[in-house]
């Protein structure tokens, strides 16, 4: 599985394909990896793009704890999965993004592709910038998460 990182502004064409950066690209483990998923992002008006195993691995997670059979998991599937596309890098190493998808996202014609471990999002370029929070608050989210006592050495 790909560790993307990084973030790389890029801009859409006419026809709402962008240039996959070269550095994304290097990350990737192999060029079968040119196969993604983009669908838009739960908590953010961003979008969210997987590489084909990484996406299969947030599959493998929500099938072991989805009852399609509930209706609450049902309807969680059906906002999930709206809008959910299936990308290709061309020869041009462009990606083609969904109209409907780069609406959702309120992207004009900059974007931002932001590396997220295993998976990219892609964020309209103000939306980008402004997302920041002062330091010292990052500082305090870090430690809360973070800043548990260490497991004792045996």
């Amino acid at each position: 599985m790909a560790t993307f990182i990084g973030d790389y502004t890029c801009r859409l064409d006419s026809k709402g394909r962008l240039i996959f950066p070269s550095a994304l690209k290097k990350q990737m483990e192999s060029a079968a990896d040119a196969r993604f998923v983009v669908r838009r992002d739960i908590f953010e008006r961003c979008l969210v793009l997987y590489t084909g195993d990484d996406w299969e691995e947030q599959m493998k997670s929500i099938r072991s704890r989805i009852n399609p059979y509930n209706r609450e998991h049902n309807l969680f599937l059906r906002n999930f999965f709206k809008g959910t596309a299936e990308l290709t890098l061309d020869a041009s190493n462009r990606l083609l993004v969904p109209k409907k998808l780069v609406e959702l996202a309120g992207i004009d014609r900059e974007v931002v592709l932001a590396g997220q471990d295993g998976r990219i999002e892609i964020w309209a370029s103000d939306r980008y910038d402004a997302i920041e929070i002062p330091a010292g608050d990052f500082a305090d989210l870090a430690e809360k998460l973070l800043g548990g006592s260490l497991p004792a050495e045996e």
